[in-house]
């Protein structure tokens, strides 16, 4: 068992390079004819904001790190300059692939289908009267065309922003010749436009058409001679300096403004623009001929998703969905007797996030709820969580609020949550300062005749109802004691920074967490030794952290069953003679996002089910403060092993890992797919309750 180096390089594979496979399989679902047209269109879209965010924060990151020198390589070996150059030859590949797909698939199935996006020499005369109408009164008054010369620089321009370099010939008002101008399209004009009825149903013309067939007129007495749409992608990541920070709300607030103007990472461009424009253009970003992507189509390719919204075609969409809800809970009533009598576990979207609401709104309301203490990740706007919270402390009762400002793109909203929380009188903390606070807690406080009782809300997703509908993700609502002791000691050393507390149920990044996952690793492996049952199934958003790669190693090497369900990253290499022989990863991508975690011990026969909101990732089990939690009661511990099993059935929507880091679809036998199988057993129930 000791002859191979389970650190080995070349047992692990590059995070980044994983993440772009990810983000080729969502790709796939674009090309796959038997998902509905306008779903094909938002999966096309998805995989171009994922390809956004990726070079915002990762590439980004690899930048920084190489521009101190940083030399370290990862697990896998490979350096910072490799990567990036890999990084470069994959993403090629991608963006070809986004754009061909739109070109000579999407755009002409769509049209097809009667929603069609006009090009300039298709305009009738009554299209091209009414856009020109639409560009003088709608556009030309928030344009502000910049001809660049020595008192005006090339101007600053947003983080993804939509402009547009125009080569310009002719004297201007000054008599001078500029040569180059900058349009920038301001944020609040919509990118789709939408043509009235009367001009031809659904016809669309995308904001940078329109600007192209019609900036001439922004440079009145002079002669146009091209004009090329360009975008700029920078460095997202906050950075704030612990030492220096005294108000980390305020310090938040400060880096948000920096973030659209962080340094350049990437730039696209159209893919007829000059060669002198783009020498320009790079110069100005301080960037190089790798960091440049000429794109045949519109370079905010992701704007596209508007088209889902602007048409009512429900036969282009996935068919609507009526979520369940637990028979236990669908009665109304008063849901903490409910819970007295038994844990319940959710399941969304098949199940409905409103008895998840209704918990918190019934204690905001109920007279003999004393506290009601929550942590916030993400809670979306015009929460009807965060209005119960409110309405609770207006009641008088103790509401204390955890909220994450650092929840990377909702520290916006995280901050104006936080604001109408303190002003509602409800105590609001951002945390613990250096670990990001991602557990999904809620718990109640009841005097009861018996006294004081604890009920619990513990969640694999965030409090955020347009999310729940999308995500698949496990929610418990209980009134176990220890569960409640626990979440009580997590609570207070979040609001008072105690000691680390010991807890009875849960398992505690970044204290107990990853330790306990490594020794329930190495307990399956002396099962297997002993000839007792092992297997384990873990499904996770993503596997990185290389001490529990290695403990998995270790266990398949012993002959234990692992099944790994990873939606993204998969740094751990299946398959590979010797060392992971008995390890399976298979991937699911599908209409929902595999957002759930779930831990699942076969422990000899005597299961154990952990649900939880951390990933197996050196950020989640060290500097994050997360939170897994036992399923315990037999019915639904029963459910999620099922669930689990759905899923490693799945042929249609599952893609399976290789030693070599590719992917390849899950095929044969009769068609089953897990989240279809899932949602037909919760709309059967929604049917048996409706009749």
């Amino acid at each position: 068992m000791n002859d191979i180096d389970l650190q080995s390089t070349g047992l692990y594979v590059n995070r980044e390079l994983s993440f772009l496979e990810f983000n080729q399989r969502v790709l796939e679902q674009a090309k796959d004819r038997t998902i509905p047209l306008l779903e094909r269109v938002r999966f096309l879209c998805i995989s171009c904001t994922n390809l956004d965010e990726f070079f915002e924060i990762r590439v980004a990151g690899l930048k920084e790190l190489l521009e101190a020198g940083a030399a370290q390589p990862g697990p896998d070996g490979l350096s910072v300059p490799d990567q990036l150059a890999a990084i470069r030859s994959r993403t090629e590949r991608l963006v070809e692939e986004q754009y061909a797909l739109l070109n000579d698939t999407l755009m002409p199935e769509l049209s097809a289908s009667g929603v069609v996006f006009l090009e300039v020499e298709t305009w009738t005369p009554a299209q091209a009267a009414w856009l020109e109408n639409y560009f003088v009164n709608e556009v030309v008054p928030v344009l502000s065309p910049l001809a660049l010369d020595p008192a005006r620089p090339f101007p600053k321009t947003v983080n993804k922003s939509l402009n547009f370099a125009v080569a310009v010939e002719g004297e201007d008002g000054f008599g001078r010749n500029t040569g180059l101008a900058v349009v920038q399209a301001p944020r609040s004009l919509p990118r789709v436009i939408r043509l009235p009825e009367e001009l031809g149903g659904r016809k669309f013309i995308f904001l940078a058409t329109l600007v192209e067939a019609f900036v001439s007129q922004l440079f009145a007495g002079m002669d146009v001679r091209g004009c090329y749409q360009f975008r700029v992608t920078r460095n997202s990541d906050l950075f704030v300096e612990q030492e220096e920070v005294d108000d980390l709300l305020r310090a938040v607030e400060g880096e948000l403004a920096s973030r659209r103007y962080g340094d350049a990472v990437r730039l696209e461009t159209a893919h007829d623009t000059p060669p002198e424009i783009l020498s320009n253009l790079l110069e100005q970003f301080g960037l190089s001929e790798r960091d440049l992507y000429r794109v045949p189509g519109p370079v905010n390719l992701n704007r596209l998703m508007a088209v889902y919204d602007l048409v009512d075609r429900p036969e282009l969409k996935y068919p609507p969905f009526s979520p369940s809800i637990p028979e236990r809970l669908g009665m109304g009533g008063d849901i903490f007797s409910t819970l007295r009598a038994g844990d319940v576990l959710l399941h969304h979207p098949f199940q409905g996030f409103g008895p998840v609401a209704d918990f918190i709104k019934q204690a905001a309301l109920d007279p003999s709820v004393l506290a009601i203490k929550q942590s916030l990740y993400r809670a979306g706007t015009d929460s009807a969580i965060v209005q119960a919270l409110a309405e609770a402390a207006q009641l008088g009762k103790d509401v204390t609020v955890i909220i994450e400002l650092r929840a990377r793109f909702d520290e916006a909203a995280n901050i104006e949550l936080a604001n109408k929380l303190q002003e509602a009188g409800a105590h609001v903390m951002y945390g613990v300062f250096g670990f990001k606070t991602h557990a999904k807690l809620v718990m109640v406080v009841r005097r009861e005749e018996s006294g004081l009782k604890r009920y619990c809300h513990l969640g694999t997703g965030n409090y955020h109802a347009k999310t729940a509908r999308l995500y698949t993700d496990y929610g418990l609502l209980t009134a176990d004691e220890a569960i409640g002791a626990d979440i009580h000691e997590i609570f207070l050393q979040l609001t008072g920074l105690t000691r680390v507390p010991r807890l009875r149920k849960l398992l505690h990044a970044p204290f107990s967490l990853h330790q306990a996952l490594v020794t329930k690793i190495e307990r399956e492996i002396e099962h297997a030794r002993s000839g007792k049952a092992a297997h384990i199934i873990a499904k996770l958003n993503a596997l990185t952290e290389p001490i529990i790669i290695q403990a998995l190693y270790r266990a398949s090497r012993a002959g234990v069953q692992i099944d790994l369900i990873i939606r993204g990253i998969c740094c751990l290499r299946p398959g590979v003679k010797a060392v992971s022989e008995n390890i399976r990863v298979l991937s699911i991508v599908g209409r929902f996002l595999e957002h759930s975690r779930v831990y699942a011990f076969e422990n000899g026969g005597a299961r154990e089910v952990y649900c939880g909101s951390a990933d197996w990732m050196d950020r989640n089990l060290f500097r994050r403060i997360e939170v897994a939690f036992p399923v315990e009661a037999r019915e639904p511990q029963e459910r999620v092993w099922q669930d689990l099993g759905h899923y490693l059935a799945d042929n249609t929507q599952a893609w399976r890992m290789h030693a070599s880091g590719d992917y390849q679809r899950v095929k044969g036998g009769v068609p089953f797919c897990a989240q279809s199988r899932l949602l037909s057993h919760f709309n059967e129930r929604v049917a048996l309750t409706e009749a």
